[in-house]
């Protein structure tokens, strides 16, 4: 079944890297958003496989604290986003 970790793994590096890009050239400022928030999730499912790899448990805390803090950062975002808006209007 290693041969399983390698694709698993493969995509979720093909996906980040597709992330980026649309993090780079995203058209719009949500588009960007939308793309980090994307990357977060890819990350912790990075960080979750790791754990699964390595069966430690001290992994999956990283990923639950990295995930609350990714949402947060995704509220900052949407709530800059939601000024800029208003400001405009």
């Amino acid at each position: 079944m290693i041969w399983l970790d390698y694709i698993v793994f493969s995509l979720l590096i093909l996906g980040l890297l597709l992330v980026i890009i649309r993090l780079v050239i995203g058209p719009k400022l949500a588009d960007r958003i939308v793309a980090l928030d994307t990357f977060n999730m890819i990350v912790i499912g990075i960080i979750v496989f790791i754990a699964l790899l390595q069966n430690s448990i001290l992994y999956l805390d990283i990923a639950i604290v990295y995930g609350i803090l990714a949402f947060l950062e995704i509220v900052v975002f949407a709530r800059y986003v939601e000024g800029k808006n208003n400001d405009h209007r």
